[in-house]
């Protein structure tokens, strides 16, 4: 595995990441605790590699210039800019939540779910996006 294949890799991990997170939503509607716990530590450790494999990637083969231009370049940084934000905003949100779960208040843990949830949600679909409008669309 070399820099070049990393892109691809964190659009995987991004993908499974956004699975593993609605898969665990789901359980917890259905009030399965356990499964629920399972999917979001396996959402955490997904989305923790694919932070390292981002952060690799940028460090050694710095960024990449959206090859678009006109109306799609547009859209291209209405999607990146707010993905961009709230994941640096979405860290600090889902270890509160994982605190308040480990320390079983329920309460404290559902109020910052209902927003970590969507942002996590979120930043993980727009990272595959933004995968697909940087390396799979031909322009």
């Amino acid at each position: 595995m070399n820099l070049d294949d990393l892109p691809l890799l964190n659009a995987c991990l991004n993908s499974l990441s956004f699975i593993l997170l609605v898969l665990g939503r789901l359980a917890i509607r259905k009030k399965n605790r356990e499964l629920h716990k399972k999917m979001m530590i396996s959402a955490f450790i997904v989305s923790t590699v694919f932070l390292c494999s981002y952060l690799t990637r940028h460090y050694y083969a710095g960024s990449t210039i959206f090859p678009g231009s006109g109306s799609l370049k547009i859209l291209y940084f209405c999607i990146l800019i707010p993905h961009v934000i709230l994941a640096a905003l979405m860290i600090p949100l889902i270890l509160i939540t994982f605190f308040h779960a480990s320390k079983e208040n329920w309460e404290k843990h559902r109020k910052f779910a209902k927003v970590t949830f969507p942002i996590w949600s979120y930043v993980s679909a727009t990272g595959v996006i933004i995968y697909l409008m940087l390396y799979e669309i031909a322009y």
